[in-house]
């Protein structure tokens, strides 16, 4: 077998500090083998692993942080959804996670009357959801979907960081996965997912891939730059949960960062309006100065950040019950102010003696709490800041209150038999192409569509200067073509690590797409075992994609959109 060399974990992983110790004498190792190894235990990774469980297979199912669910949990970001979601435009088993949310919430929460009648319960009201909600109740959920499985032995999961790739010429052929002890696993199947936020397995494995933005001649799309960029990424943030007690003092201790970010006014084009922090920051639409509210006791005019992911509304639950005193709201904070703008994270190694990025996306969110905590106007003759405002740790299970994991936009991603661009999705591209008006066209038809998504193009501010490019979208599918790579044949992606550009990306990166993604390689991989045939045969034989998409279709995914929803814009 020619096993090629292998990046260090230094290269990928936030766990860079155990190398040292690994290198001073031999890890410990074992051997485990499976039908199905996912790498990355995030909303895709998990989906991936159910659909192959479901379908008999044996999966290892690998984590970094101590809660699978990626996005929904360890990331602490409550769903972006669609307006359909309810009942379609996903997968049967992503709508069976959001039921069991709000199941959950009705068995164990003292929900009011009204609360507990409605069957489309919003635990937090937060406006950008129909379903704001706690991570650790997404946990609970998922870990209740996984436990079947694991009572019957077919999905195994471990934890640690990938930290080595072997191939055997177009084909992964081990991922070696590092524990926080001295214990690294060597696992083995004849498919691998990678399913990992910064596409840790494609690194690994130098399966190849694309970072950052793609050029406007490569791929034709009227937002992508004039030329390539590849350190050109979405912000990421590091995500965290208040509440709020008028009556009592919890400001932090100042963080050592915060006179930095106090004066960090964001480089961009089109001009952010000033500061980082300040209410003040730019519409992601039209790029002028916007000024939402902010104000836990109480409504505002227009937008109340305080509302807008809320993930507790105290109005749905019987009084008394929660530790705050006075019983108040939870809101998650991800916003544009805590956005992460100076360096990249999840497209590889930081130079040596660099930046340690993830730490200073914290310092910035804890600097956004103090300013709010101290200095944040307040408006009338109120005095400046909200003391009152605390962190609560106990929602993300960490000790610091900020999130386990980043909160990451864009991923590196695989270059893929067919890559989903702007004029796919996008209304404007499509109109200039069709030579229509808006709402006489769809989005481009796949004829190897394995799902369905719909979410505007969204990219926040980037790591190469640009401002928001937030531009409407159509809702789409999701190609076959954009989960198989050029050329390894026995890796699948399965979060943001798509066949997707710079600029799709920002419509193909949230819950239900990566869910969906996932949930289709899972079963993409159990019909490629039991024909006999790799996953680029599927595709390229009718008969055989017929077959493996009357079998998704069987299992609960939405492969079209209806008429009437296809030309809707977005």
């Amino acid at each position: 077998m020619n096993r090629r060399a292998f990046l260090s974990l230094s290269a990928v992983s936030p766990l860079a500090p155990l190398l040292p110790a690994f290198a001073r004498q031999p890890p410990k190792a074992r051997e485990l083998a499976a039908d199905l190894v996912v790498v990355g235990g995030g909303v895709g990774g998990v989906a991936a692993a159910l659909a192959a469980a479901r379908s008999g297979l044996k999966v290892v199912l690998t984590e970094q942080y101590d809660w699978v669910g990626g996005q929904l949990t360890s990331q602490a970001v409550p769903p972006d959804e669609h307006p359909w979601i309810e009942d379609r435009g996903s997968t049967k088993t992503y709508r069976l996670f959001r039921q069991k949310v709000r199941d959950f919430y009705a068995r164990n929460y003292p929900l009011t009357d009204a609360a507990r009648k409605n069957p489309r319960l919003n635990p937090g009201n937060g406006s950008v959801s129909r379903l704001c909600h706690e991570p650790r109740v997404a946990l609970a959920v998922l870990l209740e979907m996984l436990a079947p499985h694991v009572s019957a032995g077919r999905v195994r999961m471990l934890q640690g960081v990938p930290v080595r790739a072997e191939t055997d010429g177009d084909r992964v052929a081990a991922v070696t996965l590092a524990g926080r002890d001295d214990l690294r696993t060597v696992l083995t199947a004849p498919y691998f997912v990678d399913a990992t936020e910064d596409a840790a397995v494609v690194t690994l494995s130098r399966t190849e891939s694309v970072t950052g933005a793609e050029s406007r001649r490569d791929t034709k799309e009227p937002h992508a730059p004039a030329d390539a960029a590849p350190d050109n990424v979405q912000a990421f943030t590091a995500c965290f949960a208040i509440d709020y007690d008028p009556d009592a003092d919890h400001t932090i201790p100042k963080p050592p960062g915060y006179d930095f970010w106090r004066r960090y006014e964001p480089k961009l084009t089109p001009p952010w309006p000033g500061r980082l922090l300040a209410w003040e920051y730019s519409d992601p639409v039209t790029l002028k100065p916007r000024a939402p509210g902010f104000d836990p006791d109480g409504p505002v005019k227009g937008v109340n950040l305080w509302t807008y992911r809320r993930i507790l509304d105290r109005r749905n639950f019987a009084g008394g019950w929660f530790v705050s005193n006075p019983f108040t709201d939870v809101c998650l904070v991800n916003w544009p102010q805590n956005d992460y703008l100076p360096g990249v994270l999840p497209s590889g190694p930081a130079p040596a003696g660099g930046p340690d990025h993830a730490a200073r996306a914290k310092d910035l969110s804890l600097s956004l709490l103090y300013w709010m905590q101290t200095e944040a106007p307040r408006g009338g003759n109120r005095k400046d800041g909200w003391r009152g405002l605390r962190l609560r740790p106990d929602v993300v299970g960490t000790d610091d209150g900020l999130a386990m994991a980043p909160y990451v936009r864009e991923s590196r991603r695989i270059a893929a038999v067919f890559t989903v661009t702007e004029n796919h999705v996008g209304v404007e591209a499509r109109a200039r192409l069709l030579k229509k008006k808006p709402g006489e066209f769809a989005a481009e038809k796949f004829p190897d569509t394995v799902g369905t998504g719909s979410y505007r193009i969204d990219l926040h501010p980037s790591t190469g200067g640009d401002n928001y490019v937030d531009v409407s979208s159509l809702p789409f599918q999701v190609p076959l073509g954009a989960l198989i790579p050029v050329r390894v044949e026995n890796l699948l992606p399965a979060c943001k690590n798509i066949g997707t550009t710079h600029v799709t990306n920002g419509c193909y990166r949230l819950h239900p797409v990566e869910w969906g993604v996932g949930e289709a390689v899972g079963e993409l991989v159990a019909f490629c075992r039991a024909r006999k045939r790799v996953p680029r045969q599927v595709r390229k034989d009718a008969k055989l994609l017929a077959e493996f998409q009357d079998r998704l279709a069987a299992a609960g995914v939405d492969l079209d959109w209806p008429d009437d929803i296809a030309k809707t814009v977005r």
